[in-house]
């Protein structure tokens, strides 16, 4: 009894806690070796004949974790949607034409079209609306001038206005009944061939005059001298001309 007496406190309660440390340790091993076997070998992705601890545990190949939590093996090909086929490529390649189109000066008209015909007797088919829809010149001459008013536009914030374009044989021969001497012999006209335009009055002084007659000619457009001052027919500042399509078909007059 003395020695019992004779023994610290402190020492009896060290000693009696031992036991429930390594017990929690066991527990804890217990609960790891469960989720590293226990559950794969459950979820089909180990064989159920390998044994804990055996060497065919050690040689099998067991799952990654991906592969494990997925239950799937993974595949080095992209998703199907973002292979591109074939046919994908070649919708692709018609779209990008389209819009390319669409971004034309004047969609829908060829302008690389030169048609064959008469003065005033064109083919409504080789003629083409400029942008206020209902007045024509031949195609090639349209998309010069689409071209040019895109400038125009982005210049003062509004198309330019246009009081004529082609004309056709009968309507020349009414602007020669009413004008007499002012209007060109009917078949002789530039506008016949779908190749001149006359601007609307507040477009021929100003500021819009001086910039027209400054750019109008990098666009294949001009005033003609006989127009001018001092030419040799009615001075006409708001008529111009495709001075290109006009040197080879039309009524060119300035030599």
């Amino acid at each position: 009894m003395p020695e019992l007496e004779a023994t610290p406190h402190g020492t009896i309660g060290r000693r009696s806690r031992k036991p429930t440390r390594a017990a929690a340790r066991l527990s804890v091993l217990g609960v790891l070796a469960g989720i590293t076997v226990v559950i794969p070998v459950s979820q089909g992705l180990v064989p159920s004949s390998v044994a804990f601890g055996s060497d065919a545990l050690a040689d099998s190949t067991l799952p990654t974790t991906v592969s494990a939590l997925a239950g799937s093996s993974l595949s080095a090909m992209p998703p199907t949607s973002l292979m591109a086929t074939d046919g994908a490529l070649q919708a692709r390649g018609l779209a990008t034409a389209s819009r390319a189109e669409d971004r034309s000066a004047l969609p829908g008209c060829d302008g690389s079209m030169r048609p064959a015909g008469q003065n005033g007797l064109l083919k409504t088919s080789d003629l083409c609306n400029l942008w206020d829809n209902h007045t024509q010149l031949r195609a090639d001459a349209a998309v010069s001038l689409a071209e040019f008013n895109q400038a125009f536009a982005a210049r003062f914030g509004g198309d330019l206005c246009i009081s004529g374009g082609y004309r056709t044989l009968a309507a020349q021969r009414a602007v020669k009944a009413q004008k007499g001497g002012l209007a060109a012999v009917p078949g002789k006209s530039n506008h016949g061939w779908g190749l001149a335009v006359d601007l609307c009055q507040d477009q021929t002084s100003g500021t819009k005059w001086r910039w027209i007659t400054e750019n109008a000619p990098t666009y294949g457009w001009e005033n003609p001298a006989w127009a001018q001052p001092g030419g040799s027919g009615p001075y006409e500042r708001w008529h111009w001309e495709y001075k290109k399509g006009v040197q080879a078909d039309g009524e060119y007059y300035d030599g």
